[in-house]
């Protein structure tokens, strides 16, 4: 199913996405909107009272300070759903929040999403967004692990589900009867940086992400900065290990060979070692690691020590490149950060240009999905006819 581009919003529906856009960072006057926005200060009542009839806005109180007092407002938008939808090889998951960012409710099922292949994929996705949505949503985004063409919406390539040129987001449009520009699709790693930098975690960020795959994405000034072909923040293949195993790109030794959790474990204990059952899923799996480190088994700590030491070594080549101000590391990597930050740090600062702050993400594993909510918000304010639709 093809993806149909977005509508072009005219001048009114700019400015009142304008609006909406600016008052994400909390109550503002008509002044300071009509600053903000670059728009005529007498336009802006009437586009409040507009927003206001859609439920999108409403008053909150007035701005302190001498002479005649300054009425603020604030986003309302509870009856704006933003849907983020997580594919993983092993959990399906949906949350939807409020045009404010607030969580509404939350959901997730662990799926053998592999073995059911795309079309049953989608269903039993469509099937856990429906059973969490309030009401239609004005946008959706969904995270994914692979390599995403995020113009065309279009998953190219995702390995751990072996999916490849999957039109998701048309797929997703046509079971949950949404238009096709609401939806949205990305990289997982790329979602995360988003959500870490909409948090303040930095100006100039990069994610790291742990999982079944190693993927990261850099956050400049609020924009995901995606490269050519939308695959930037690619790490997993810098190499860090000349003799290491071969990487099934051919290469020897690359950061995925080392850092995807399955190897990780593989490093931590001996075959048949419940460490390997994979039953508790990744959550259960890495607090089963995280016990036996802590109790000083010599095996598992030697394997996280290493782990850090090499995330150190291909980061060192990201923070040279492009010099980020912070560096997160997320999925299971942000559960092991205790033992994680220090090698990465030491790695780091053996190299002139390594001065990045290295912290773990305060999101954890949820970090990909708070981001495709944010992104799917987005999709409203950059087009607001989406919102009217939903309400209507």
């Amino acid at each position: 199913m093809a993806v149909t581009e977005p509508r072009r919003a005219g001048p009114r529906t700019a400015n009142l996405a304008a609006v909406l856009r600016a008052l994400r960072t909390g109550p503002l006057s008509r002044t300071q909107l009509a600053a903000r926005c670059g728009i005529a200060k007498s336009a802006v009542p009437g586009l409040l009272s507009e927003l206001a009839e859609r439920g999108l806005v409403r008053p909150a109180g007035v701005l302190p300070g001498n002479g005649r007092p300054s009425r603020l407002v604030e986003l309302h938008g509870e009856d704006a759903y933003a849907l983020a939808l997580g594919i993983e090889a092993d959990r399906l998951s949906a949350l939807v929040t409020d045009l404010s960012g607030r969580v509404l409710a939350e959901r997730a099922e662990a799926v053998d999403v592999a073995g059911l292949g795309l079309q049953r994929g989608m269903d039993e996705l469509a099937r856990l967004a429906r059973a969490v949505l309030p009401g239609p949503p004005a946008g959706v985004a969904i995270s994914v692990p692979g390599l995403v063409d995020p113009a065309a919406a279009v998953l190219r390539f995702a390995p751990a589900l072996r999916w490849r040129d999957a039109e998701i987001a048309g797929l997703m449009a046509a079971r949950l009867a949404v238009p096709a520009d609401a939806v949205a699709v990305d990289n997982d790693a790329n979602l995360g940086a988003l959500a870490e930098s909409v948090a303040g975690t930095g100006t100039e960020l990069f994610y790291l992400g742990g999982g079944t795959a190693v993927g990261g994405g850099f956050v400049s000034g609020g924009t995901i900065l995606r490269g050519a072909r939308g695959f930037a923040g690619e790490v997993g293949h810098i190499a860090v290990d000349p003799s290491g195993e071969r990487c099934s790109c051919g290469r020897t030794g690359c950061l995925a060979t080392k850092a995807n959790l399955a190897a990780l474990l593989r490093a931590a204990a001996a075959p048949g070692d419940p460490l390997h059952d994979p039953a508790p899923g990744v959550e259960g799996r890495v607090a089963l690691l995280k016990d036996r480190v802590r109790r000083g088994d010599q095996r598992a700590v030697t394997a996280v020590h290493e782990l850090g030491v090499a995330l150190g070594i291909a980061l060192s080549t990201v923070v040279d490149v492009l010099d980020p101000d912070v560096i997160v590391l997320g999925g299971y990597f942000a559960e092991l950060g205790e033992w994680l930050v220090e090698p990465v740090r030491v790695e780091l600062a053996a190299r002139p240009l390594g001065q990045a702050r290295v912290v773990p993400s305060a999101l954890g594993l949820k970090a990909p999905l708070r981001g495709a909510a944010s992104l799917a918000a987005e999709r409203l304010f950059a087009n607001l006819a989406l919102a009217e639709e939903a309400t209507v």
